[in-house]
C-alpha cells in the first residue's frame, strides 16, 4: 500500500524516520520543518520539503496551499523542556513547550486536516509520559496529556467522515531530543524500530499505537499504586 502522506517535525528524530520509512515503502511524502539544511537531505532521498514554523499560523497555513488530498497526516512536530525547580516555576518555559507541542498542533490541524478525506487517517504523537505524572515534566507532561484529549475529541467529532483517528504514545526513543536526557531511560529503543512499529500500526487502522509494552506496564503499573507510595517513589527518580 502506497499514498500520499504529510509529517510535520520530518526534520529530525522520529519525524525524520517515519518520512524516510515511508519514502522507502514508495509513498509520497512531504517532510515538515524549519531547518534547511536538514530539509535539503530529505529532498535528496525523494521527500518534498516544507519549510516553516508550525508556530506561525499564518505560516503554515500557507504551507498547506495548493498541496493535493492527502491519504495521512501525522503531526509530529515537538519539543522537551524540564521545569528544573518546581518553586521557581519557569512560566516562559512552559508556555513554550506548549505552544510547540500543542498550539501549533492546532494550527497544523486547521491548515491540514481539510485536505483528509473518505479512507484517510490522521495520526498525532503524544507521549508514554501521559500515563503516569513524572517529576520535572509539568510542561512536557501538560502538553502531551492536552494532545491526548484531544486526540480523542476528534475522534468523536470525525465519526461519519471517514477519516480515521490515531493516538501514538511512544516511550523513549533514540533522537536528539533525548540524547539530551540526563536521566536513565529504560526500554530505550531505535529510532528505526519506533517508525517500524508506528508505520505498522497505522497501516491496520490502530485507533492507539503504544510501545514498548514493558514501559507502558511499567507505567500503568505505577500509576495504579496508592498515590502516597507513589510520591515516596517519585522521590528516587530526581
Amino acid at each position: 500500500m502506497s499514498g500520499r502522506v504529510l509529517i510535520t517535525g520530518a526534520s529530525s528524530g522520529l519525524g525524520r524516520q517515519l518520512a524516510l520509512t515511508y519514502r522507502q515503502a514508495g509513498w509520497q511524502v512531504w517532510g515538515c520543518g524549519r531547518d534547511e539544511g536538514r530539509l535539503a537531505e530529505l529532498a535528496v532521498a525523494g521527500i518534498i520539503p516544507l519549510r516553516f514554523d508550525a508556530r506561525d499560523g499564518d505560516a503554515t497555513a500557507a504551507a498547506a496551499a495548493g498541496l493535493p488530498p492527502l491519504d495521512l497526516l501525522i503531526l509530529n512536530a515537538g519539543s522537551c523542556e524540564y521545569i528544573r525547580d518546581a518553586h521557581q516555576f519557569d512560566g516562559a518555559l512552559f508556555a513554550r513547550v506548549i505552544d510547540t507541542n500543542l498550539v501549533a498542533t492546532g494550527h497544523a490541524l486547521a491548515a491540514f486536516l481539510p485536505l483528509l478525506g473518505k479512507g484517510s487517517r490522521l495520526a498525532i504523537v503524544g507521549s508514554a509520559v501521559s500515563w503516569l505524572p513524572l517529576p520535572q515534566a509539568e510542561a512536557y507532561g501538560a502538553s502531551k496529556a492536552a494532545l491526548d484529549y484531544l486526540a480523542a475529541s476528534l475522534r468523536l467529532d470525525l465519526q461519519g467522515t471517514g477519516i480515521g483517528v490515531t493516538l501514538i504514545r511512544p516511550g523513549f526513543i533514540e533522537t536528539p531530543l533525548t540524547a539530551r536526557n540526563r536521566f536513565a531511560m529504560p526500554c530505550l529503543l531505535p529510532v528505526e524500530t519506533a517508525a517500524r512499529l508506528i508505520v505498522r500500526g497505522l497501516a491496520a487502522g490502530r485507533s492507539q499505537i503504544h510501545f514498548p509494552f514493558r514501559f507502558i506496564l511499567l507505567l500503568r503499573l505505577l500509576g495504579a499504586l496508592p498515590l502516597g507510595l507513589w510520591l515516596r517513589l517519585a522521590r528516587h527518580l530526581t
